[in-house]
Order: structure tokens, then C-alpha cells, then sequence
């Protein structure tokens, strides 16, 4: 399944020049399966974001839409917008959803996918909707916005998903 989750013929990466389930490696500029490129990224141990559009996460299926990029290393997603419980399922998952301010996007900012992050989380102290700084090895800087909307999603986040949260409370 998790193979399958950025499999979709139609998905558009701007990192490749067709529509499809490819993207580049970006140590090496290979053009590979998404599913490799990530398996790759997680064997060097570099965690990995998505950069994303309006709605993320709209049409997906709802069981693996979220478990798919967990277990493919996804750590944070940046998007414009995103589908309300496609959100709150990633938090589930301890990935950490961030959104652009408004009229901003990736575009907006100039990034290609093929810069490095630094994303600053205040070591994990975060509150409901604050504003995150993210850096990139480009030398841009913005804000976005942290989209832990409730007091027990920054808890389900802090403990690195739900199930972690959970495990945690009983033990």
C-alpha cells in the first residue's frame, strides 16, 4: 500500500516534466518511482516534506492517505490548503501540517522541490496555530502557518501521532 500511495497517473510533480508517479532524486538527478526516491532518502536517514497546492489531500483515500507518506518518511507538508480531515489525519500520523499565508505557495516563493528545509518547531513546543519560520538552503525565508488546530492535536503531534499519544497514556 505504501508503494501505491503517490502512484496516481495523473499526479502532478513539477519536479519531473510529465504527469505521473515519478520524481527526482536529488542527490543524484535520477528520475525515479516516488516509492524509491523516498526509500532511498529514508536509507540515508534525510527526512522528507511535501510541497503542495490548494485542498492537499482531496480525493484521497482516507485510510492510507495519511499512513502512505508516514511510512514513506514524510515529515511535514506545506500546502496552500488542505482537505479538513485529510489534515487532522496527518497530525494522527505525527506529520506536521503547515500551511502558506494566504496567496503564497511554493511558486510564490520560488522553490523547486530540490532545496533542503529547516523548519523551526521551537524543539517541538508548538501551540495552535502558530506561526513557524522555515528556512531553505537558498537563503529564503518565510512564515507559515502551523495547522495543529486544537490543544490535543499539538499533544498527538508532540508524541508523534496518535497511536504514539495513546501507547504513551497507558504505559
Amino acid at each position: 500500500m505504501a508503494r501505491g500511495t503517490f502512484a496516481n497517473v495523473r499526479l502532478i510533480n513539477k519536479m519531473v516534466p510529465q504527469v505521473g508517479p515519478t520524481t527526482v532524486h536529488v542527490p543524484s538527478g535520477e528520475e525515479l518511482a516516488v516509492f524509491d526516491a523516498a526509500k532511498r532518502y529514508m536509507d540515508a536517514g534525510q527526512q522528507t516534506i511535501i510541497l503542495a497546492g490548494n485542498e492537499y489531500g482531496s480525493g484521497s483515500s482516507r485510510d492510507w492517505a495519511a499512513k502512505g507518506p508516514y511510512l514513506q518518511g514524510v515529515k511535514a507538508v506545506i500546502a496552500q490548503s488542505y482537505e479538513r480531515i485529510h489534515r487532522s489525519n496527518l497530525v494522527g500520523m505525527g506529520i506536521l501540517p503547515l500551511q502558506f499565508k494566504a496567496g503564497e505557495g511554493a511558486d510564490s516563493h520560488g522553490l523547486d522541490g530540490t532545496e533542503t528545509f529547516d523548519i523551526d518547531t521551537n524543539g517541538g513546543k508548538l501551540e495552535v496555530g502558530q506561526d513557524v519560520t522555515v528556512r531553505t538552503s537558498t537563503g529564503k525565508t518565510f512564515t507559515v502557518t502551523c495547522r495543529l488546530d486544537t490543544d490535543p492535536e499539538v499533544a498527538y503531534f508532540q508524541n508523534g501521532g496518535i497511536l504514539h499519544y495513546v501507547l504513551r497514556k497507558l504505559m
